[in-house]
């Protein structure tokens, strides 16, 4: 019989509260749920599941704000990922797509081959462990100055990471941005998305239920990596950056791949009643989450618990965030098989606890109860804060952002444009998207575009994957920044002829409790619901992280407000999919949607003037709409042969892309102006660039209400305007300059 010893306590100081992150008002409302002192073995596991990174305290009251339903959603926010309905797959089943974005910005900076790495794998775990197969990783990636002494080693760690283990499992890498600002100088993200497909009738949720049931350890055997990750990663960077590097997790993709099967081969028994990733915060939060969700109570015995290293703690063992493992409870008597299974893939295989009716979390090691936490405080009672925040307008005079003013007309239109593809902002990803592999599992129809394109196997469909956000947007105005990024990623998706569906989101700010930070949060929010519910374009999944600054480099750097989109869409046939890439010499050239020449916040501005100026440009959400919506149209009627959104750099720049892309030139005939180069390099937002023989395309968009016009046509060997001319050979040394001369004779 078990000894009951979590009523004494372990002499919780105040300097050890604090070392556990939360504040004297949190723990005194630790001491109220709890009715007593924690000992160490608790305030460890109440650190972790009130941290910023798991109770997403101050951001969960505006979050509750975004749209998150539709017919077409399955399973929205709340569970490890987004579901969304896909349609009849083979044999007759309903299929689904399952997927999510995460951050690893913290652990990617301290450690960044094994921050991106354990990123990677942690998101991949949140898909499959719903009982989808992964089939396309995507991501988005923000780095500091180039210049940046840092930087290339972290550049070089965090591609390497993603690519090694990606690759390793199996999984295409098939979309993604990076992104170069001095804001992210001491503090870069990481955030990994993964996609999923699952038969609609073998989706797997995380509430434990059923009061006996066997809760069952499987995966990698528990180490002390990656303790206090979780509080790690909800709070700002310090001097001390170095000395974190223990709290960063080693992950191990070949584990991760036998961990996929193996589950799914269980799956595709009746054994499992939940299943949960062990994620941030390790077995805390896999065994509070299934208990909560259930509405039930768990009791582990810490003894049966798998670990590698000698005398680990209860303490260590709850708070480790060691990878590729996972937490299930199984029926009844189904033990045995489930044991064979993971032991026949070389996994660890432990029953270390039960289902109970208590709705506490009870652990027990040596005899002793060394905790005894009702499950009320520790998740549906954690903290959440109204935290206050700048009006907009207060907000704009804080930021200081100066107006555009008057600017002076190119003299030099290509040379201009030789410059921007050359730079960090525009220039070739080539050198990052060679070390993923993106055709690995022979579904990958498209990379590189506007959208990575998947075939969902054994059918005629195709999942379209995009990650979008202008930071400098929203930093100038989040609620038209929030709005923008959910409007590009529906373009991107609508280009390659995608039925945009569903969002998955990353919310990366810095430090909630300064009212400016909460103002871009908030307002950044704002405008994603409204684009979101503009467009029936519901945002799923997601995960917030804050606290994105670092004091390490010069008295309080904040990043860039960045709330990257992760979009998904559907290809009913994807022999109707098209690219970016001009097709055929002698087409026509159109610009779709009306644009008069927005350079504030442009690249145009900040490459050639170094200015980061001027508001960002507006977003009409009914424009975006239509325009999705006709250009989805036209290519399933086969009426344009390539389509490309405009966006960073404006115009030329997206007609650059498309030569480079299809090795064909095109001759423009932009009208003489006083203002071409607003023309040219304006990043006025709902435009699309496409191609076509067919002569209707201009009356198509005109009876939607949407302004078209020629630009041009296809053929030659370059760009030619107004009686200047670049090659396309210029145009493609100039766009692999950067990356090649940054990297050259580096070893990874």
């Amino acid at each position: 019989m078990a000894t009951h010893t979590a009523q004494s306590s372990d002499s919780i100081t105040p300097e050890i509260v604090e070392q556990h992150g939360l504040s004297p008002e949190e723990y005194e409302n630790v001491l109220k749920g709890l009715g007593r002192e924690p000992n160490l073995v608790e305030l460890g596991i109440f650190s972790v599941m009130w941290s910023e990174h798991c109770s997403y305290k101050s951001s969960r009251f505006h979050l509750k704000k975004l749209p998150t339903e539709a017919p077409w959603v399955i399973c929205g926010p709340g569970e490890n990922a987004g579901i969304i309905d896909i349609g009849d797959g083979p044999n007759g089943t309903k299929l689904a797509a399952i997927f999510k974005m995460e951050s690893h910005n913290h652990p990617s900076y301290i450690e960044p081959y094994q921050g991106a790495a354990t990123g990677v794998g942690g998101i991949l775990r949140d898909v499959f462990t719903m009982g989808a197969r992964p089939v396309a990783n995507a991501n988005a990636l923000r780095f500091g100055r180039p210049e940046h002494p840092k930087m290339k080693h972290l550049v070089q760690g965090v591609v390497a990471g993603i690519g090694g283990y990606g690759n390793c499992v199996g999984v295409p890498t098939v979309a993604g941005e990076t992104n170069f600002h001095p804001a992210y100088d001491g503090n870069i993200l990481v955030n990994a998305m993964t996609v999923g497909v699952a038969d609609q009738k073998k989706i797997f949720y995380s509430a434990a239920t059923g009061v006996g049931n066997p809760i069952v350890y499987v995966g990698s055997k528990t180490g002390r990596d990656g303790i206090h990750g979780a509080t790690m990663a909800s709070t700002d960077f310090g001097e001390d950056t170095e000395a974190k590097r223990p709290t960063v997790q080693v992950g191990d993709p070949f584990t991760e791949k036998l961990l996929i099967e193996a589950c799914l081969e269980l799956m595709a028994t009746d054994a499992i009643v939940a299943i949960q990733d062990m994620g941030a915060a390790g077995l805390t939060s896999s065994g509070v989450e299934m208990a909560t969700n259930g509405k039930a109570g768990i009791h582990l015995d810490m003894n049966a618990v798998p670990c590698r290293e000698e005398g680990m703690t209860p303490y260590e063992m709850m708070l480790s965030e060691s990878q590729e493992r996972m937490l299930m409870v199984l029926k009844p008597g189904k033990e045995a098989m489930a044991a064979e299974i993971f032991r026949k893939w070389e996994l660890d295989f432990a029953v270390i606890g039960e289902v109970t009716d208590t709705r506490h979390m009870v652990l027990e090691f040596d005899g002793e109860i060394v905790c005894d936490i009702p499950l009320g405080p520790l998740a549906a009672d954690a903290p959440e804060y109204e935290r206050p925040y700048l009006s907009k307008e207060a907000y704009k005079a804080w930021a200081k952002v100066a107006p555009l003013g008057e600017i002076s007309e190119s003299t030099d239109i290509t040379g201009d444009l030789l410059k921007m593809m050359a730079s960090p902002a525009l220039a070739s990803r080539q050198w990052i998207a060679q070390q993923y592999d993106s055709q690995v599992g022979a579904d990958t129809l498209q990379t590189g575009g506007d959208a990575g394109v998947v075939r969902v196997h054994g059918t005629q469909k195709a999942l379209a994957i995009t990650t979008d956000c202008s930071p400098r947007y929203v930093y100038a105005d989040p609620f038209e920044g929030g709005k923008q990024a959910i409007a590009e990623a529906y373009r991107n998706l609508s280009a390659v002829g995608a039925r945009p569906l569903a969002v998955t989101n990353c919310l990366n700010f810095a430090n909630p409790q300064r009212p400016e930070i909460m103002a871009q949060l908030v307002h950044a929010l704002e405008g994603m619901g409204e684009a979101c519910r503009a467009l029936d374009f519901p945002i799923v999944s997601g995960n917030v992280s804050l606290y994105n600054e670092s004091k390490a480099t010069g008295g309080g750097s904040a990043i860039l407000p960045t709330p990257a989109i992760g979009g998904v869409g559907l290809i009913e046939n994807y022999a109707q999919m098209i690219t970016s890439s001009f097709v055929a010499e002698g087409e026509t050239v159109l610009l779709i949607g009306y644009g008069p020449g927005h350079l504030g916040q442009s690249q145009w501005l900040r490459t050639i003037h170094g200015r980061e100026d001027g508001d960002a440009p507006p977003v009409d959400l009914a424009v975006e709409k239509r325009l999705g919506e006709l250009v989805r149209e036209l290519i399933a009627e086969g009426r344009i042969t390539a389509a490309h959104d405009v966006s960073d750099g404006g115009p030329l720049v997206a007609i650059a892309e498309m030569a480079m892309a299809g090795g064909i030139g095109a001759e423009l005939a932009m009208p003489d102006s006083e203002k071409m180069t607003a023309a040219l390099f304006g990043e006025d937002q709902g435009r699309m660039l496409v191609t076509t023989s067919d002569p209707t395309v201009i009356e198509r968009a005109n009876a939607a209400e949407l302004y078209a016009t020629k630009v041009g046509t296809t053929g030659g060997n370059g760009i030619a305007i107004n009686g200047q001319h670049v090659s396309i050979t210029a145009l493609r040394e100039a766009s692999a300059s950067f990356f090649h001369d940054w990297m050259e004779n580096q070893a990874l």
